[in-house]
């Protein structure tokens, strides 16, 4: 194994040379780019020129500062240190052995690493894949210092998207943005607060389709600064309107697809067995997944009963925007889908998914029977205690980050899958940022909140 990496200067070498590709394809730099577990995008910017040289090298790449995975807002969370390095790959490559003989094309603390292997745990040891979708909601300010919407138009309504209006000049933008990018835009419409809107984007591979979700944020955010606007993920900016989620599709496939069978209208409505293990998985561990999923103490302002964020009762239901997990076009094998509404654009995605589909995946292993019954005529929070524990309806959701915190950390099951270490060093990570974020007064805290996500 090497330690040898980075690009190697000599005298003979160091006459500025023309990039071979960049003349035809008018790029002059390159992030590299990461997603740390506050959910915060980080990257470098690179010439070509420079990233030509780090290509020829033994080993392509660069290295980061131990502690950049620590860094909450402008603090360091406890358990992080500056000494040391963390190096990546820009492909992937053989591994390389560092200082106590440790390999360096990973950490058991990245977000994406820990997403891969999960899923491939899934699909080798549990037989199952999954596909992917997000919608993306955010609010259009008139800019990042003002709590003023670009508007007042309510949900799908056409007067959101007037011609020539900076918002639907924005939207239609950033539509060809992501058409261009590769990036399968199904739809995107006004949605029911002031100034809020929702790109819908379709299904891909966990890992991919996380990605793509960065890029898309990505996207609408410098698009919108371009004209003049701040694009925030905020869960609720107007307590008096509804708040912004990144609502989570996802679909369970066998590895080993079953011979196809003469449908009846019973088994075109009952859940396959894979499903429902993985969704008594996933119902099972909810109240410690949110720690993930909604990592703020603003996440909790929009996850209340009656205002269709999912409510607060660990429960699903077919068509039902009052439960955390709603069940999709249930009726259709090839297009069933279970859209997870405990999700905000706050949460790390490669975390949320990872959490997600580790949690699922043990029901699976397990083939753990599914006692939630189908919430699809009531809400859990519209029934009476006697009704909610004939549905197997006994849990609440985990109701402020605190809460959330505290049954993670008491999931042992959780814990292993994720990894120990990643989620002690989340915990401390996530502790010190709701510190950071919340200090000073709520008017404070919100504009931090507008200028950070």
């Amino acid at each position: 194994m090497s330690f040898d990496y980075g690009h190697k200067y000599t005298l003979q070498n160091v006459a500025q040379q023309t990039p071979l590709y960049a003349a035809a394809s008018g790029v002059e730099f390159v992030r590299i780019q990461w997603v740390d577990m506050t959910n915060a995008i980080r990257y470098r910017v690179v010439p070509i020129a420079c990233l030509e040289k780090l290509f020829d090298s033994l080993r392509p790449g660069v290295a980061i500062v131990r502690c950049t995975l620590g860094m909450a807002y402008m603090t360091l969370a406890d358990g992080f240190s500056p000494i040391g390095d963390v190096m990546g790959f820009f492909q992937k490559m053989a591994l390389i052995q560092g200082p106590e003989d440790q390999p360096t094309v990973s950490t058991n603390l990245c977000p994406r690493t820990n997403l891969q292997r999960i899923i491939d745990d899934a699909r080798d040891r549990a037989g199952v894949e999954f596909l992917v979708g997000f919608e993306s909601e955010f609010i259009l300010l008139k800019s990042a210092n003002t709590l003023e919407a670009v508007n007042t138009h309510g949900y799908g309504i056409n007067h959101a998207l007037t011609p020539g209006s900076i918002e639907a000049q924005v939207m239609e933008e950033i539509s060809h943005a992501l058409k261009d990018a590769g990036i399968e835009l199904q739809m995107y419409h006004s949605e029911a607060a002031s100034g809020q809107y929702e790109f819908v984007t379709g299904p891909l591979p966990p890992l991919e389709s996380a990605d793509a979700l960065i890029h898309t944020r990505e996207t609408i955010t410098n698009i919108a600064a371009r004209h003049g606007l701040r694009a925030t993920l905020a869960p609720r900016l107007y307590m008096d309107g509804p708040g912004s989620s990144c609502h989570t599709h996802l679909s369970i496939h066998p590895r080993d697809p079953p011979p196809p069978a003469t449908a009846t209208a019973e088994s075109q409505s009952a859940p396959p067995p894979q499903e429902s293990s993985f969704l008594a998985g996933l119902l099972a561990h909810l109240p410690a997944i949110t720690a993930f999923t909604l990592p703020q103490t603003s996440s909790y302002g929009r996850m209340v009963d009656g205002v269709w964020a999912g409510g607060t009762y660990v429960s699903w239901g077919t068509e039902n925007r009052e439960a955390p997990v709603r069940l999709c076009n249930a009726a259709s094998r090839s297009a069933r889908n279970f859209e997870l509404r405990f999700v905000d654009g706050l949460a790390n995605p490669y975390l949320a998914l990872a959490s997600i589909f580790g949690a699922g995946t043990l029901g699976v292993k397990a083939k753990q029977p599914l006692t939630h019954a189908d919430c699809s005529t009531l809400s859990a929070a519209e029934m009476d205690d006697a009704a909610r524990k004939a549905a197997g309806v006994t849990t609440r959701m985990s109701l402020n980050l605190d809460e959330s915190r505290k049954a993670l950390a008491g999931d042992a099951a959780l814990q292993e899958v994720l990894g120990e270490e990643l989620v002690e060093k989340y915990l401390s990570l996530n502790k010190a940022l709701s510190e950071a974020m919340d200090a000073g007064t709520e008017e404070e805290a919100v504009a931090r909140l507008i200028e950070s996500y």
